[in-house]
């Protein structure tokens, strides 16, 4: 009984020790997001061609706090990855380790194609239809919290599920997930997902259209490729077996 409480303390301490090194890692990108504030709005302008408006001197603050957020979150993923491979690896086969290995990079690199892809593509389309409606009625004029919260809540979700197929095919990997019962939940996910960018996205059908079918085409694509996973694994298996 006193050994299992000292491995449960002793994996408590690991996992603190962990936690604190991606904490720290968040700061650190936290603070070099904070110093290359300005260069990071004047990307995130794009090309809108006239300066916005902040109603408050705190606004400012915010809105620098909120673009180095998302280079803090995007830096720490794969530190937090790494850390996370490094707590589960002693329970992890010598196959597992290396799988797991290999998926860390994809996952910074996902993250980053998810936001680009919201970027260049869902934002400046769903912006442009959206100034279009309102046009020739009044003049556009935006202040920056409204602006770059609106560019966040159209960018930062496809960053997360751009990495949604290579989490369900380390977890197909390992045999914790079964893609088959997955995607015999679509109509769940589907009604899921379009909550989701009904949320984040602005409150007319175009917008949430926009928005929910690059989220279920993400979904699609996950069950696709877990599937190819799930059927090689199996192949393997009874490959080892027929040798046995």
């Amino acid at each position: 009984m006193a050994e299992k409480e000292l491995n449960l303390v002793e994996h408590l301490d690991e996992l603190r020790k962990r936690l604190i090194i991606s904490a720290a890692a968040f700061l650190i990108f936290l603070v070099l997001g904070l110093v290359y504030s300005k260069e990071i709005y004047v990307f995130f302008m794009g090309n809108l061609g006239y300066k916005l408006m902040v109603l408050g001197p705190s606004d400012i603050i915010m809105i620098y706090f909120h673009l180095a957020s998302v280079i803090a979150v995007a830096g720490t993923i794969p530190v937090a990855a790494w850390q996370i491979w490094i707590f589960v690896k002693p329970a992890l086969s010598s196959f597992e380790r290396k799988v797991a290995l290999a998926y860390i990079p994809a996952l910074f690199f996902l993250f980053i194609g998810g936001m680009a892809f919201g970027y260049f593509f869902i934002f400046p389309n769903v912006m442009r239809f959206l100034i279009h409606l309102g046009n020739d009625l009044m003049t556009t004029s935006f202040t920056a919290e409204k602006y770059f919260s609106f560019l966040l809540n159209m960018t930062l979700p496809f960053g997360f599920a751009f990495e949604l197929p290579l989490v369900l095919m380390f977890l197909t990997t390992l045999g914790i997930v079964n893609p088959y019962r997955i995607a015999k939940m679509r109509k769940y996910a589907y009604l899921i997902l379009v909550i989701i960018a009904s949320m984040i996205s602005p409150p007319e059908f175009i917008s949430h259209i926009s928005v929910a079918i690059p989220l279920i085409l993400i979904y699609e694509i996950s069950v696709l490729l877990s599937i190819m996973v799930f059927k090689r694994k199996q192949k393997s298996l009874s490959g080892l077996q027929f040798e046995e």
